[in-house]
């Protein structure tokens, strides 16, 4: 205890305030200072893992998670030294606010994918597209379509693992249609999320902070449509041509009870999100709890019904079906994904309150011009990743019209397809397809990609 009091007293000694200047309200310049460079550092190498996630095997939440607690420590014993000591704590409440608004609104989000998975609403789909003995062409662009239309609503990340299933069960035969199918799913998957508050995190982060309103982001689904064609139309060409062999064990019904039902009450679900937002202007995280408990009820339901159904088709009355759980749905979250956003959002929030994202607001937003500067979150989503580049620019929060943040919605959500790296969608489908669609295999076709990103753009701001 007393070595750890040592280190911390040095610790407040290196810290200590130099020459600060205000950086906006009453917090403290440390840009210029040892602490903020030490904290910018560890935010970098955090990062530079989470890059490498794949090659390394490490958890991508567990660097940012140590990375956030790191830059508010250094936070704390800066401002130790201060009479403002009291802003620390206002400042980590104001973004756990921020990331507990997230978390609960993403936790219904994924607990209802989880129970449409496990009551083989996706499969259903998959074998029905399958089962139809459509050629490779046809199945390249029908899967890309559904993941157009599929993940404002699902979300991009689960609306691409399906297609890419489909993509995998009839092209074994073709490995470069695996990869061009799976290019195409990305695109379109993430172009398909950005018209939507739901299709992606950085047009719900958007949402949730009031502001775009929900029917604002509808404007976006024509620049959305040309992101995802015009590349879909090069890459066409490249499609092999014929049709995949016949698949068997590849039809029958294999949704259980309860899926269709399910996504209704998903839907009903989003409708209260978005009445508690325009009509009664409630936070849209507290109509998702609410949906919840309709789940929640009616897994009672299904439960009570498939434990009788258990018992009569076994004789054994009291036996214990291994049927329906509702807290298996929310256990089985994305609680990487979920701590990610944790260490992002306050990491990112600290260099906020250090006064780096008032550099870089002056540098992109002032400097660079806002239209640049929104063309420029997406090209940076493609290599870092668009959450922590959505949330710095949500942090700034630059004077911009509807059409610029109407802009930067759109650069952010589908800037990622540039690259395999750049959204979730590409790294989870990498997985899925390993040895298929590589990153090299999608970097052959940025150029096409890019050619959607650039239209999408000038589309937007020619009609918006």
């Amino acid at each position: 205890m007393r070595f750890l009091l040592l280190i911390l007293t040095a610790l407040s000694a290196v810290f200590a305030p130099e020459v600060f200047a205000a950086s906006g309200g009453n917090n403290l310049d440390l840009t210029s200072s040892s602490a903020g460079f030490l904290a910018l550092t560890i935010f970098v190498i955090a990062y530079v893992l989470v890059i490498f996630e794949e090659q390394l095997h490490l958890a991508k939440s567990k660097p940012v998670l140590l990375a956030a607690g790191l830059i508010w420590i250094i936070i704390a014993l800066v401002y130790g030294n201060t009479d403002q000591a009291h802003l620390v704590e206002e400042g980590i409440r104001h973004n756990f606010l921020e990331y507990t608004e997230l978390f609960f609104f993403l936790l219904v989000a994924m607990t209802y994918i989880n129970a449409l998975l496990e009551r083989g609403v996706f499969d259903e789909l998959r074998n029905s597209l399958v089962a139809k003995g459509l050629s490779y062409k046809s199945l390249f662009w029908l899967t890309g379509v559904l993941a157009f239309f599929i993940s404002p609503i699902a979300d991009n990340l689960t609306t691409a693992l399906v297609m890419c299933a489909v993509i995998m069960a009839v092209g074994k035969e073709k490995p470069k249609f695996i990869a061009l199918g799976c290019i195409n799913i990305v695109v379109c998957a993430n172009a398909g999320g950005a018209f939507s508050p739901f299709g992606d995190i950085t047009t719900l982060m958007v949402w949730q902070k009031g502001i775009l309103e929900f029917s604002e982001f509808f404007v976006l689904f024509l620049p959305s449509v040309v992101n995802a064609i015009i590349p879909a139309f090069i890459i066409s060409f490249a499609i092999p041509s014929g049709k995949p062999p016949a698949i068997e064990g590849a039809t029958g019904r294999v949704m259980k009870k309860g899926g269709k039902t399910i996504l209704v009450l998903f839907l009903l679900t989003i409708v209260t999100a978005v009445s508690f937002h325009n009509f009664l202007h409630i936070p849209p995280v507290f109509g998702m709890m609410t949906g919840l408990a309709y789940l929640k009820l009616y897994a009672f339901y299904l439960k009570k019904v498939e434990n009788i159904e258990h018992n009569l088709d076994n004789d054994v009355p009291g036996s214990q079906p291994k049927g329906f759980d509702i807290f298996d749905k929310i256990a089985g979250a994305e609680w990487d994904t979920l701590f990610f956003f944790y260490g992002v959002i306050l990491a990112v929030g600290g260099l906020g309150f250090m006064g780096y994202l008032g550099l870089a607001s002056q540098f992109m937003y002032v400097e660079l011009g806002t239209t640049n500067a929104n063309i420029l979150v997406g090209i940076l989503s493609a290599i870092v990743d668009n959450i922590p580049v959505m949330f710095a620019v949500l942090t700034m929060n630059p004077e911009m019209s509807h059409t610029q943040w109407l802009l930067v919605t759109l650069t952010a959500g589908v800037g990622g397809s540039l690259l395999s790296i750049g959204s979730a969608a590409g790294v989870a489908l990498m997985g899925q397809a390993r040895g298929y669609y590589t990153f090299f295999a999608h970097l052959k076709w940025t150029w096409a990609i890019a050619l959607g990103y650039a239209a999408s753009i000038a589309v937007h701001l020619a009609i918006n």
